[in-house]
């Protein structure tokens, strides 16, 4: 069906009808840019998302990458991250293909639209002024030959006139209406001759206009619809066509997240749980029976954590043994002693093994070099990991010295690539280097060794406990004497029998090393008060006793290992269990 031979009356109509065509092209093409914006601003939100659960670089998330489902979901992100790139894919291929070519496309069709209806208003007015003019004629030939009878009927009038009485005025009067009336049917004729010229000239251009010019108007307007129609439907297939070329790669996203689900292992997250808070400790032994019923005096048992000579005796006549991990609940405060057995059990389970080394509570930094205050497992895979960081870079060292070596050989060899010379300098730093990492790798080495060889063997199943206060005194002793500037005071290793009697016997033989080093501090000023809610008697080296409802000055906050320095004089100071004590500080100290 042919626009020109079907629609040659319908100009107006074809008019209205390629505008809507337009309108509804930039409608769909304002449909596709609201669509990739959604598809961007999805992509930017899933981005965020993403971002947002990222693992941050603290310690707390390097220890969550230890686990499966941890890093399951670390890939998830991560693919998360590409399915969303997929999406601005999608916005910029819509932007690009579609609606920049939309936006084109649409100028041109306006431009070809407006030069179409341009040429057909210019051959309707050409037509209508044909019509016009054709009407002209057409009256001017009627009004012609409506003269031309007047005069002719005048004409006959006065020739049928035969009054001979009648002056000659009248005769010549006769004369002139019949000139007149020729004249006039001369003229109708000319203008009949001219009406029926026009006539078959208007027939020409009119059959020319509606047959040919109006036609191929309609045409070209027909063609220019039915590109303007494929066109859409291209674009909406480029629209579905968008859509499908990420599905693979969006299918290859969510691959990725199923894998990362299936590589999911419990039994070895619960494995790595092991791994990461073992201690090493052995479980304490049995508790002995303390018979109340002989009028005898009682004889503390091996558990006990007593100050008397006679258990710390009887602790060291026992084989040795590691001290069980103390859990101080920072939750819940200790409850009232009632009596010696609950007493013990209490003093196990909310006080710390032991004080830390005085210089390195003066110190107040964070944990020691050689890992001393983490439990026996945890400070070997600790020593384990820094060791074998210090042989990684000696390795490397190692490598840039053989490479440097290769190098000076060359120059020796070719002296015009180079001064042998210039690598000396390198190569005696690189050496210092190696020997400063070896160093430190041999002392890394000492302390694992020492851990090794203290950790009790798989194959000894026999459960041991030690003395409490005994390690305390012999452990903290020995640390400030080796001027090991770190705290120890997660877990100790009993020392020999003989040692442990003579600290037992001559306890003040560790006390003018703790002197010297409270002498040595400068006088700490006081940051506020604290009430003692529990009686707390201080055996340990570096502690101090309180009584109930007592109120001692703060010196010193805790540092995050449960204990409070305080004074009671300007003589008297020491460390007391956070959780024993109620803290009021002062404001300035607060806010500092």
């Amino acid at each position: 069906m042919s626009w020109g031979s079907e629609l040659w009356d319908q100009f107006d109509n074809l008019e209205k009808h390629t505008q809507w065509g337009i309108e509804y092209l930039e409608k769909y093409t304002k449909f596709v840019k609201e669509r990739s914006e959604i598809e961007f601003n999805y992509a930017k939100q899933i981005r965020n998302l993403s971002k947002k659960y990222q693992p941050k670089k603290n310690s707390r998330e390097e220890e969550e990458s230890k686990y499966s489902f941890c890093r399951a979901f670390l890939a998830t992100l991560n693919e998360l991250n590409d399915y969303a790139g997929q999406h601005e894919v999608i916005a910029e291929n819509l932007m690009s293909q579609i609606i920049t070519e939309l936006a084109r496309y649409t100028q041109e069709l306006k431009t070809e639209r407006k030069s179409h209806f341009h040429d057909g208003r210019k051959a309707q007015q050409h037509i209508e002024s044909s019509w016009k003019q054709l009407e002209s004629c057409k009256r001017k030939f009627e009004r012609e030959c409506k003269e031309a009878e007047r005069a002719n009927q005048h004409f006959e009038r006065m020739d049928a006139d035969i009054n001979v009485t009648k002056a000659d005025v009248e005769k010549r009067s006769s004369l002139k209406a019949r000139q007149q009336a020729q004249m006039r049917q001369q003229m109708a004729t000319d203008s009949k001759n001219d009406y029926s010229s026009y006539l078959q000239k208007f027939n020409q251009e009119q059959n020319e206009h509606y047959f040919t010019i109006i036609p191929n108007i309609f045409q070209k307007l027909q063609d220019m619809e039915e590109k303007r129609i494929e066109k859409l439907g291209v674009c909406m297939k480029t629209f579905a066509e968008v859509n499908r070329q990420v599905l693979p790669i969006v299918g290859k996203c969510l691959d990725g997240m199923t894998k990362a689900a299936g590589s999911i292992e419990p039994k070895t997250d619960s494995k790595q749980v092991v791994e990461s808070y073992k201690s090493g400790f052995e479980p304490p032994g049995d508790v002995e029976f303390e018979d109340y019923g002989q009028a005898m005096k009682r004889t503390a048992s091996e558990t006990s954590l007593s100050n008397s000579k006679e258990g710390k005796e009887k602790s060291a006549s026992k084989s040795k043994g590691k001290l069980w991990p103390f859990i101080k609940n920072k939750n819940k405060s200790p409850k009232q002693h009632k009596e010696p057995l609950s007493n013990r059990l209490n003093d196990f389970m909310a006080s710390k093994p032991k004080m830390h080394c005085l210089r390195s509570l003066r110190r107040g930094g964070s944990g020691p070099e050689d890992f001393s205050h983490l439990p026996p497992e945890q400070r070997r895979k600790k020593l384990q990991g820094k060791l074998d960081d210090l042989n990684k870079d000696i390795q490397k060292e190692m490598d840039q010295r053989d490479a440097l070596t290769k190098m000076k050989d060359v120059y020796i060899k070719n002296p015009q690539m180079g001064d042998p010379a210039s690598v000396d300098p390198r190569l005696t730093e690189i050496g210092q280097n190696i020997e400063k990492l070896q160093l430190e790798a041999q002392k890394f080495e000492g302390w694992l060794a020492e851990v090794e060889e203290r950790m009790p063997s798989k194959s000894d199943t026999q459960r041991r406990s030690v003395l409490y206060e005994t390690q305390n005194n012999t452990t903290v002793g020995n640390n400030c004497a080796q001027d090991r500037e770190s705290p120890d005071g997660s877990y100790t290793e009993e020392q020999n029998s003989e040692t442990q009697v003579k600290a037992t016997v001559n306890p003040a033989s560790t006390t003018p090393d703790f002197d010297d080093e409270f002498d040595d501090e400068d006088s700490l000023p006081t940051i506020g008060t604290c009430k003692a809610l529990y009686p707390f008697e201080g055996h340990n080296e570096g502690t101090i006793a309180m009584a109930e409802g007592e109120v001692l000055y703060v010196i010193e906050e805790d540092k995050g290992d449960g204990w409070t320095r305080v004074r009671r004089n300007q003589d008297e100071e020491g460390y007391v269990p956070t959780s024993y004590v109620e803290v009021f500080l002062e404001t300035n100290a607060k806010d500092s």
